[in-house]
């Protein structure tokens, strides 16, 4: 029976708990309204979401109602919200079809906390599945876009990944349970519904038993997933917390190009980029790549990550001693001390005691620019930063982020954390010290 291999599979896949609470994003179409019902019949506490986008005129308010009405029968809690979608998609430059996924599952994290639901279940099928499986492998994928859709992505659940649309309307039909049709599933405008309603068909017609072929295929991938997994998981993880990686390490794994492809697609990275990125392993240090939120760095043997290097430059104005809140977890003071018989010099790296005789307000915090130059404390020639800074051994992301304090002069005083002008050192004729302190703030 259908509730049988349902229930053996959320067990096998330890999808749900009967004690806790279950979303089912209900829509009204047979997927959904199966799930919904055998969940409960199965002895789960579920209450349904419905999403009206309002894309289809009176057709979208009929499945609102119908939703509405089969909870209200069947005694399940019944969640409605209304999207204003392609005002959304018009306002965030994306599809239709993007807006709104996002607009859904926005919808479902919120409702699962303002609820406290463990799960949201989603009615996908096999034939989904696989329609997944085949738009990854046109559009060009990795391993685990041919392994079709997850049984489980975060606190998403797909309960019906065992089951076929006929087992499903089968179901239906014998339990007499009605249900709507969208009738954009009948249109093949988007690449879905042209997978469904012309590919799987022409597939078919080769092999009649093409779906259960693909999805053996995605599961014997999936396993293979899962064993790629166990091996590449560790170097994942030094990656994650770390933020570097050696490409000594990668070029171990005996597959850079998948090991690469594993750990960056996460961080938004094209596989065109690894391609571009293996081409360039030995060569130049200092290349680097971009993805919508990250910035990628080849240094000196080793990959570095960051958040996207932006080109706006940071600057504080000083106006006099003080107190200054300087960005959101930073603050500088600012204070002149007297160098008298108690006066001791205070060490660390963010605290400094220059001589007061020559420095100039206002004092200006602010990022590197080119062509910046300082006197080394200890030293008496002029040096780049840039060139101190590389001797430091520091990448392009920590020049990118270094700061220093210059007077009013222009003078560099302070390469912060690193080093000041020995200029402005205290020495034996220093009468009055201006002490500059950061303190980071958890």
């Amino acid at each position: 029976m259908l509730n049988e291999n349902i229930a053996r599979f959320i067990s096998d896949n330890s999808l749900l708990s009967k004690e806790g609470k279950h979303i089912v994003a209900l829509s009204g179409g047979a997927d959904s309204v199966a799930l919904l019902l055998l969940l409960k019949d199965l002895g789960y506490n579920v209450e349904a979401a419905h999403c009206n986008f309002h894309l289809r005129g009176d057709e979208s308010d009929r499945d609102e109602m119908f939703c509405f009405n089969l909870c209200k029968d069947k005694q399940i809690p019944f969640h409605v919200i209304h999207f204003d979608t392609k005002l959304y998609a018009n306002t965030h430059k994306v599809s239709i079809e993007m807006a709104a996924r996002t607009l859904r599952y926005n919808y479902f994290k919120n409702l699962r906390q303002d609820i406290n639901a463990e799960s949201v279940c989603v009615a996908h099928h096999i034939e989904d599945s696989v329609e997944t499986t085949l738009i990854n492998l046109i559009r060009g994928t990795g391993l685990k876009g041919l392994s079709g859709i997850s049984v489980k992505n975060g606190y998403v659940v797909r309960p019906l990944l065992c089951v076929t649309k006929q087992e499903i309307e089968t179901y239906l039909a014998s339990i007499g349970q009605d249900y709507v049709t969208d009738s954009t599933n009948f249109s093949d405008d988007v690449v879905r519904n042209k997978i469904r309603l012309n590919i799987i068909p022409m597939l078919k017609a080769i092999n009649p038993s093409v779906i259960s072929s693909i999805e053996r295929t995605s599961s014997n991938l999936r396993d293979a997933g899962k064993l790629i997994d166990s091996i590449l998981s560790d170097l994942k993880n030094e990656f994650d917390k770390k933020h570097s990686l050696p490409i000594s390490s990668v070029k171990l794994t005996g597959s850079p190009k998948y090991c690469l492809f594993y750990i960056l697609s996460g961080y938004g990275f094209r596989f065109s980029q690894v391609e571009d990125l293996l081409r360039s392993l030995d060569g130049q240090t200092g290349k680097v790549w971009h993805s919508s939120n990250y910035s990628l760095l080849l240094d000196r043997g080793r990959l570095i990550i960051d958040n996207r290097i932006s080109d706006e430059r940071f600057s504080f104005r000083i106006p006099e001693q003080g107190t200054y809140h300087i960005c959101d977890n930073v603050s500088v003071s600012v204070r002149n001390v007297p160098v008298d018989d108690s006066f001791i010099i205070g060490k660390g790296r963010d605290r400094v005691t220059l001589d007061a005789k020559d420095i100039h307000f206002p004092l200006l915090i602010r990022t590197t620019e080119e062509g910046d130059r300082f006197m080394p404390f200890g030293m008496n020639g002029v040096k780049l930063v840039s060139d101190y800074l590389t001797d430091r051994k520091k990448n392009l992301f920590d020049k990118r982020k270094q700061m220093v304090v210059a007077d009013s002069t222009g003078n560099i005083i302070w390469l912060v954390g690193e080093r000041t002008d020995n200029r402005y050192r205290i020495s034996c004729d220093t009468k009055e010290s201006i002490v500059i302190e950061m303190r980071r703030m958890e």
